[in-house]
């Protein structure tokens, strides 16, 4: 498989720049030097193969070679609001949303955080997007939008679109979602995940009162990353 990079800047022209991580990895980590071909994207969606021009210590130049459309994303836009879990299990749930192919992912702030998130857990989480579709071959970024809390998130109002609460013991399941959802293919969905401990009642309460509907996710209890990925996986199918 050709090796991916990903371009900071809108590629417009026939010249492109790698930079500071994907140069290192260019020219320290694989290797290559002048001649080789490789696969660029920009989030942009298209993807552009490229000829390495010139290896240098901190940018590597490359001439685009062809621009190619190609579309891997998810019919239904996916958004994940989720508590965020400890430690590398955060990667881990980034990967597999960008593997899944979730549009956005919104970091919480909740009543039972074990983990608040910050600047510095976003850019961390960002840059392992960027790892991931380099991997996946996706070639638009899943968005890792700034933290927010409970109440200002369900506060927003987003018409035309399916608003879930995972709640353990809700009245609606999973296989019923995709029934009531199937003649409704392009309808994008927002999944709101609470922390290990669960959402607090009052943040429970705000979700229900600003139209969010309880969707039980199984009848055992999750972890914040494997319901992440099952709201993904039944995007994908539904």
């Amino acid at each position: 498989m050709t090796s991916r990079y990903f371009v900071e800047t809108p590629i417009t022209g026939s010249l492109a720049l790698l930079s500071d991580a994907e140069a290192h990895h260019l020219a320290h980590v694989m290797r290559l030097k002048a001649g080789a071909e490789v696969v660029l994207f920009d989030g942009s969606g298209a993807e552009f193969l490229a000829r390495v021009a010139h290896v240098g210590k901190r940018e590597t130049s490359l001439e685009v070679v062809e621009r190619r459309t190609v579309d891997r994303e998810m019919r239904r836009s996916i958004t994940l609001c989720t508590a965020l879990p400890r430690g590398d299990r955060q990667k881990w749930l980034v990967e597999k949303a960008v593997e899944m192919g979730a549009a956005r992912l919104v970091p919480l702030h909740t009543e039972r955080a074990v983990v608040e998130p910050d600047a510095g857990t976003c850019a961390k989480l960002r840059r392992a997007v960027i790892e991931a579709s380099k991997q996946c071959g996706r070639n638009v970024l899943l968005e890792i939008t700034e933290p927010c809390d409970v109440a200002a998130l369900v506060a927003r109002e987003r018409p035309g679109t399916l608003h879930c609460l995972a709640q353990p013991g809700a009245a609606l399941a999973l296989n019923e979602l995709a029934r009531e959802a199937a003649t409704q293919p392009d309808v994008p969905a927002v999944f709101l995940i609470g922390p290990e401990g669960g959402f607090s009642p009052a943040e429970e309460s705000a979700a229900l009162a600003a139209g969010w509907r309880g969707l039980a996710l199984g009848n055992r209890i999750l972890r914040i990353e494997t319901a992440a990925v099952l709201c993904c996986a039944w995007g994908e199918l539904s």
